[in-house]
């Protein structure tokens, strides 16, 4: 018989919650309200969805190819939610336009280039 699933416990970083923030507000000026919630909305779902089943998002390969595996990543299109797991907790470090320069963004923000 198997037991109840394991949740985790989902944490934004204060940078993560700024990106959320900084994305709300570019789009709420330049497509409006309704598109700025549902951006937003989306993105929450995708946190909230990490605490089922962290372990299923990818490997960023910028930091895969620097060696780096302690980080994961999951999708809202072109929006990436980068995140580590530990011990029974998502701690969600960035949330970005994966059309941006993801090298320097990450280098910059999470191994502190």
């Amino acid at each position: 018989m198997a037991g109840k699933p394991t949740k985790f416990e989902v944490l934004l970083t204060q940078g993560a919650e700024q990106d959320l923030e900084a994305i709300y507000d570019y789009i709420r000026e330049f497509d409006g309200v309704a598109s700025a919630n549902y951006v937003l909305d989306a993105l929450m779902n995708v946190a909230e969805s990490l605490s089922r089943l962290p372990e299923r998002g990818s490997y960023p390969k910028e930091l895969v190819s620097l060696g780096i595996k302690e980080y994961r990543q999951a999708f809202f299109k072109p929006y990436r939610v980068i995140y580590r797991v530990a011990d029974n907790k998502v701690i969600i470090y960035l949330i970005v336009n994966g059309r941006r320069d993801m090298q320097a963004v990450l280098a910059r923000r999470l191994l502190g280039s």
